[in-house]
């Protein structure tokens, strides 16, 4: 008999009854016909209990800023979701672990293969279905399983894609288990069950308990007209189901999952949500939202149809947040604008900046006991509710406090004094980017006047009289990020781009292509 899960083990439900399975009645596990995958060809079942090879090889470094991502077929399989499961179940040991995905088309093969690794270590596996990462995380919790895992690649283009795992206190896996899943896997050293041992596999619909509780957290004083944007991700049907049942009157685009994301780009950007503007423009909508693929970032737009600033909304809310609760602490990465840090300290609040990534953000916010934690992308963490970055939430908690402060979003987060900032990239191979920082670090500073300090808490950033600048890797894709900050946009622009002359120039002359 395989081992039990918790006694809070959610029911089971045949597949053919959920809606993101198989559209047959008669479908099972057995009979779908899920993607087919060539990337398994000739590698048999012992194979897969070797060390890992080639971009999983000695020198293994699987996780970034934000779970593992990459190319599918390339530095993300079938392969390594195995190994990755086998890892897991070795190292957490038996019980229930619960896996969800986004909307991307390799999504359930990679699903599938990574179950498949947990129960041949004697996990039970509870798959979730369709979800955005924030409610994988909370059900992590409220399910006590030994992990949760999320299949998705959040923000990156259809091709990719990747895995976030959660601890059970609903935090994304901290160093220390990412390095234990990473030494496993390079070994092969995974505690395989006995042919009676082995796993069990089921699905269960659990969304209407996160929406029960995201519902719980609001109750406006009036009707709000709001637009939403999940981009075909995996908000597409749970945001609309969630703002419905505060009262709000939902006008939805893009809310049908798609993995080939047609309509826009899974990350949301000002030039991304274009339609989303236009929509709340011409429907006279209180406000929008949009979403990443995952739901893990949001981005809102005011009732005049207008982005919101990364930074401004953060600043904003943080704000609100610290004067709401009489004080408080936040924490935000070192790529925030200073407008984030000076609207917390005026509303009586104090900051802490840590590196990029909702890991660090998160574990920053269990280790201080914190109010808040944010970036500047629309990743917020509310701890009273979980420990996972949740675009679904953060809306939600958004428009929780226009309603309490009686104010437009204009209004709301006209108060900020915000700066000009221009963030850029520059493509460069992951194997080149250690090279490139290493020449920069030296380099980089001795480029401007008035400098004022160099601070490499993650990436170089650059304090100067009248801005600064951080140049880092990106933990995501094989890009290097600059972030300039001043009180001018012509200063912004100048100052980034000297900052992306010198990243050019050391990326060619570590023997890379300029991006």
């Amino acid at each position: 008999m395989a081992p039990q899960g918790p006694q809070s083990r959610p029911p089971r439900i045949p597949l053919s009854q959920l809606s993101h399975g198989p559209s047959s009645p008669q479908a099972s596990w057995h009979d779908h016909r899920w993607p087919a995958s060539p990337y398994l060809k000739g590698c048999g079942p012992r194979d897969l209990c070797r060390p890992a090879l080639g971009h999983v090889g000695a020198s293994l470094r699987l996780f970034g800023t934000s779970g593992i991502r990459g190319l599918v077929g390339q530095e993300v399989s079938p392969e390594l979701a195995v190994k990755l499961g086998m890892a897991l179940a070795s190292l957490k040991g038996s019980g229930t672990y619960v896996v969800a995905r986004d909307a991307r088309t390799t999504s359930p093969m990679l699903a599938m293969s990574l179950s498949s690794g947990i129960m041949a270590c004697g996990g039970d596996v509870v798959d979730l279905g369709l979800l955005p990462t924030g409610a994988l995380a909370f059900l992590s919790r409220e399910l006590k399983a030994q992990a949760g895992c999320m299949i998705t690649a959040s923000h990156n283009p259809p091709e990719y894609n990747g895995f976030k795992f959660f601890r059970q206190d609903s935090a994304p896996f901290w160093p220390e288990e990412q390095e234990a899943i990473e030494k496993a896997i390079s070994k092969g050293s995974f505690k395989l069950a006995t042919w009676d041992k082995i796993g069990d596999c089921w699905c269960s619909d659990e969304a209407e308990r996160y929406l029960k509780a995201l519902s719980d957290l609001v109750e406006l004083n009036r009707s709000w007209k709001v637009v939403l944007d999940p981009g075909c991700g995996s908000a597409s049907t749970l945001a609309p189901r969630a703002f419905r049942s505060i009262g709000c009157e939902v006008l939805a685009i893009n809310a049908s999952p798609d993995g080939h994301f047609p309509a826009r780009s899974p990350d949301p950007r000002p030039d991304t949500v274009a339609d989303l503007c236009s929509v709340v423009r011409a429907s006279g909508a209180d406000m929008g939202f949009a979403y990443d693929g995952d739901a893990d970032r949001m981005v809102v737009v005011d009732e005049k149809g207008r982005f919101v600033p990364f930074d401004v909304a953060l600043a904003a809310f943080s704000a609100y947040l610290i004067r709401s609760r009489g004080g408080g602490l936040v924490v935000t990465t070192v790529e925030a604008s200073y407008c984030v840090e000076e609207a917390i300290r005026e509303a009586g609040g104090d900051v802490v900046k840590t590196k990029v990534g909702d890991v660090a953000v998160s574990m920053e916010v269990a280790r201080r006991g914190a109010t808040f934690g944010g970036e500047p992308c629309g990743a917020w963490i509310f701890p009273g509710v979980h420990l996972c970055a949740d675009g679904v939430l953060a809306s939600l908690m958004v428009l929780k406090a226009l309603d309490e402060e009686g104010l437009r979003p204009s209004e709301f987060f006209g108060r900020v004094k915000a700066l000009e900032v221009v963030r850029d990239k520059v493509s460069c191979p992951n194997g080149l980017k250690e090279a490139v920082m290493e020449a920069l670090s030296s380099e980089l500073p001795s480029l401007f006047t008035g400098v004022r300090d160099v601070i490499d808490i993650d990436g170089i950033r650059v304090e100067l009289q009248d801005g600064w600048v951080l140049v880092r890797p990106s933990g995501t894709e094989p890009v290097i990020r600059i972030t300039a900050e001043a009180r001018e946009a012509v200063r912004a622009r100048e100052i980034a781009s000297v900052a992306i002359g010198a990243v050019r120039e050391a990326i060619r002359r570590a023997g890379g292509r300029e991006g």
